[in-house]
């Protein structure tokens, strides 16, 4: 993951509440390509709104992107107001052009794991995809991306 929002420590009491809940001071970015779907497990960025680029293995033709965040159910609070909710994808070429995939929303009422279609034909491959999260679900102080999936075919095929 590159190019990020900055990821979210917490402030002294906040900090200590998440730690409890098994959040470090502040997961890494990277935390979002792991399989690992547990309280806690999650890239945390400051307010509502913030965005990451991951770079691909190789270069493809993106088809559909799946986002995970935990269920009320599993959730040590009992809600999940920093899911994120509305929320674009781009693709990002080498000089840093995005080229705008989809805007979709994740919700929170259905399953953990959303996959969303990419909206129009792609004139192109992209190695660098950038996931820019608009809001969240009513958290005032932080969101939690807990996995994003890119799928799609390698440029070679």
């Amino acid at each position: 993951a590159e190019r990020t929002s900055k990821s979210y420590g917490g402030q002294d009491t906040m900090s200590w509440w998440l730690s409890l809940f098994g959040f470090s001071s502040a997961n890494p970015p990277e935390t979002i390509l792991q399989l690992r779907i547990a309280p806690g497990s999650c890239w945390a960025f400051q307010g509502s709104r913030g965005h990451v680029v991951v770079r691909l293995p190789e270069q493809i033709w993106p088809t559909a992107f799946t986002i995970w965040h935990i269920s009320e159910a599993v959730s040590p609070s009992g809600e999940v107001s920093s899911a994120p909710k509305e929320f674009a994808v781009s693709g990002v070429d080498e000089a840093a052009a995005e080229t705008l995939l989809g805007t979709f929303t994740y919700d929170v009422h259905k399953e953990i794991a959303q996959t969303f279609h990419v909206q129009k034909e792609l004139p192109r491959t992209f190695r660098y995809i950038k996931f820019q999260v608009q809001s969240n679900w009513g958290n005032p102080e932080y969101t939690c991306v807990y996995r994003v999936q890119v799928h799609g075919k390698t440029a070679s095929h």
